[in-house]
């Protein structure tokens, strides 16, 4: 089951223009800097009232975000849905016919496992995440 909204991811081209315009000039709380390896992005993660918005930066030419980048330019990536069941909110969506870009959950940042939901499917692109094991 979905519990809350977790984060709200927006694709950027410099990450550190973003922390200075949404740290220096909005006032929000910078929580943390953090490469998020599997997903070949640096994140840049403020907390706005308890949900979360995360810059994503791309490290690689063939990371999703830069093809985001390319195809879309600089704006909303994905929103990111909390969950306490992600595996077997997986399978449900499965069974339902959803389309899943992960089957099965994969490492996210700050320890989190994450699963991202087809756009096909949802609309817009749709993560799911867990605390980590």
């Amino acid at each position: 089951m979905i519990k809350k909204i977790d984060h709200i991811g927006i694709a950027v081209k410099d990450l550190n223009r973003s922390v200075e315009i949404y740290k220096d000039i909005f006032g929000f709380e910078l929580l943390e800097v953090e490469d998020v390896p599997s997903q070949k992005v640096r994140v840049a993660k403020f907390d706005v009232g308890g949900v979360h918005i995360e810059f994503l930066q791309p490290l690689a030419e063939d990371s999703p975000i830069s093809k985001f980048l390319e195809k879309k330019g600089e704006g909303i990536h994905h929103i990111a849905y909390y969950t306490d069941d992600i595996d077997g909110l997986i399978e449900g969506f499965k069974n339902k016919g959803i389309k899943m870009i992960n089957d099965e959950p994969v490492n996210g940042s700050s320890g989190t496992v994450i699963a991202f939901v087809h756009p096909k499917s949802s609309i817009i692109l749709t993560e799911l995440v867990s605390k980590g094991e």
